[in-house]
């Protein structure tokens, strides 16, 4: 195969999502409450379609599965990227993602190591991940007094 695949983008809608989705990368989004566009996706929960070529009409998952020469004949049972574009207008949830062991044991597919790319960012924009506390028991006890907030590690971020 010489040309590139060029694919549909599957739209999610989030209670915290916005209209940027539209307004700055042109896509028909089917709400003013979209969050996530999943630009490579071979997810059950969302696969990309194959726009053009031969291949047209196959979900990411079908190439993946019945023509790995397209990935260069590389091993592996699940297709290992997931690319997505948000727009956070709202603050998201705090979020726990398992470690591949964790995920295939109990979820039955792989965990979720991420890379965030910040393309653009409204002034005072920030990503939360971590916390501060020394324990559980610390991070339990903080939570009942009402300080969850106060021990999550922040970074401010900028467009790229």
């Amino acid at each position: 195969m010489t040309e590139p695949l060029f694919l549909e983008a599957v739209l999610q809608e989030k209670i915290w999502g916005g209209t940027k989705l539209k307004d700055v990368f042109g896509y028909a989004i089917p709400s003013d409450k979209v969050g996530e566009c999943w630009a490579i996706s071979a997810h059950p929960n969302g696969p990309s379609v194959v726009k053009n070529g031969p291949l047209k009409g196959l979900t990411l998952a079908e190439v993946w599965e019945q023509h790995r020469e397209v990935f260069g004949n590389v091993a592996g049972d699940v297709f290992p990227l997931l690319t997505k574009i948000l727009d956070a207008a709202d603050d998201l949830s705090v979020q726990v993602h398992p470690d591949d062991a964790y995920g295939l044991a109990h979820e039955g597919e792989l965990g979720k190591t991420e890379c965030w790319y910040v393309i653009e960012a409204d002034e005072g924009a920030e990503i939360i991940y971590g916390h501060h506390a020394k324990t559980k028991a610390e991070f339990e006890t903080k939570n009942r007094e009402g300080q969850c907030d106060h021990q999550m590690t922040r970074i401010k971020v900028n467009k790229c």
